[in-house]
């Protein structure tokens, strides 16, 4: 099982990095994945390079995941340029079958919302499978944070069982069960 953080704060191993990291721990067993973190703020002089051998590389990282996070700070009620920038690098489909779950941090509930309404359409027109609404974090609850994640995690896996269940029982899992993407 692989699992990729993608942060879109401009600002190094920023609390929406720890926000991502946390829910992960929360949502995985421990030493059943291995655990990839991008962070973007360590890119900037190359995220609007076109071509990028490394951008390419670390797109193709993400694209074969099997889940993988995608956080930012809530930026004009929506995500940071930067965090576009690393998707727009993608082409149609080109996250087709990984798990995703945006998240968003924010200063208060205002923009509670817009990983869903905002990231999430965007994960999904990529190809990638949103497993439920987005994660919204708000920074003055660092001190509660393993609470808050672990409860939103708890609502992703009940999400990802069931959807198992129905993939359990797809044309896909009668015909060939060895290439059902959830075995």
């Amino acid at each position: 099982m692989t699992a990729t953080i993608v942060v879109g704060n401009p600002k190094p191993k920023s609390r929406t990095l720890k926000v991502a990291e946390t829910l992960v721990e929360k949502l995985l067993t421990h030493g059943s994945y291995d655990l990839e973190i991008i962070d973007l703020a360590d890119h900037t002089s190359e995220i609007f390079a076109w071509p990028s051998e490394r951008m390419a590389a670390l797109n193709a990282r993400v694209a074969e995941s099997d889940l993988a996070v995608f956080a930012s700070p809530t930026y004009k009620a929506s995500y940071t340029g930067l965090l576009k920038a690393f998707l727009d690098r993608y082409p149609a489909n080109g996250l087709a079958g990984v798990t995703a779950i945006p998240v968003h941090t924010g200063g208060d509930l205002t923009h509670a919302m817009g990983p869903t309404v905002n990231l999430a359409p965007l994960l999904v027109e990529l190809g990638a499978i949103v497993p439920g609404r987005g994660f919204y974090f708000v920074a003055g609850q660092m001190d509660h944070l393993d609470q808050i994640a672990g409860q939103a995690a708890a609502e992703y896996a009940s999400n990802l069982a069931r959807l198992a269940g129905v993939a359990a029982h797809t044309r896909a899992a009668a015909v060939a069960p060895s290439l059902s993407p959830l075995a």
